[in-house]
């Protein structure tokens, strides 16, 4: 197992795919997480599952011996601080260990001048800690993923939170996957913040309207403005709204890409996959 990669965040929407191309292209994989029996389930007979937790550091000593790579893709989902803690975390496991290469997914919007939100915050913060580890890196700053437009999707309605007027190149997480697993194949990624772009630039509406006429049959487009959605997150029952959700667009609507991804593309290769052939393999059973 010395050519091994553990993947912390390996059962997430992102982390999922980055595990399957891995796999696909040779490498044994090892996944992390909380709960093992269901990540077993999820994952299949081919990754091996080990139990731990970024805020129990020894379990992720263990979890990364004899690993020669770990990809970090985690999700705090409102706990904005957990993208610095586990990064913080597994850097100075693998700095203990025989770990020749980091990998980091951050966001397009990673940058000082953004630092004032909790989550951009903490994704500088988990940058800093896996490029101060002493281990050859390589971060992810990803664009909007063709895989939140579902999240968009309530009662039978596409909901656009907000007026979202810059655009975003929607990128396929099987493309990033790709880039993934070729960064830690490749010499000349090492020491670099690369900024994954797909190949269209579009609005949320764009995005959602594309997604609603081909994947939802043409489902009713809502638009809900940022002061009713304040007051819908007001009740009881609208607490991850209230804390996740309405930050988030509010963030999103004043923001924009930054960086350049021509260094990304010439290491590693374009994102290819357009939101139209995205949509083309979007599971039939969750269309109706």
């Amino acid at each position: 197992m010395a050519d091994s990669i553990l993947v912390v965040g390996g059962t997430g929407m992102l982390g999922k795919p980055v595990v399957k191309r891995l796999t696909l292209d040779g490498h044994p994989v090892r996944v992390v997480t909380r709960q093992p029996d269901r990540a077993r389930i999820a994952l299949g007979k081919d990754v091996e599952v080990v139990s731990g937790d970024v805020d129990d550091p020894e379990s992720i000593v263990r979890a990364l011996d004899g690993c020669m790579g770990v990809h970090i893709n985690l999700d705090g989902h409102g706990d904005w601080d957990l993208e610095r803690r586990g990064a913080a975390c597994v850097a100075r496991a693998a700095a203990k260990g025989r770990v020749s290469r980091v990998t980091l997914i951050s966001g397009a919007s990673a940058c000082e001048q953004n630092a004032s939100f909790p989550m951009t915050r903490a994704k500088l913060d988990a940058e800093r800690a896996v490029a101060e580890s002493g281990i050859p890196y390589t971060v992810f700053r990803c664009t909007m993923f063709m895989e939140v437009l579902p999240n968009y999707v309530k009662d039978g309605k596409v909901l656009l939170m907000g007026d979202q007027p810059y655009p975003w190149h929607w990128v396929a997480a099987d493309d990033y996957a790709r880039m993934v697993s070729l960064a830690h194949r490749t010499p000349a990624a090492a020491g670099k913040i690369l900024h994954v772009r797909g190949p269209e630039a579009l609005t949320f509406e764009q995005a959602l309207e594309r997604f609603r006429v081909l994947c939802l049959g043409g489902a009713p487009l809502q638009r809900l403005p940022f002061w009713l959605l304040g007051l819908v997150s007001l009740f009881p029952s609208r607490h991850e709204l209230r804390k996740v959700g309405l930050p988030l667009m509010r963030y999103f609507a004043r923001v924009t890409e930054v960086g350049d991804p021509t260094e990304a593309t010439t290491l590693l290769g374009p994102p290819t996959t357009t939101l139209e052939q995205w949509c083309s393999t979007y599971p039939k059973a969750l269309m109706r």
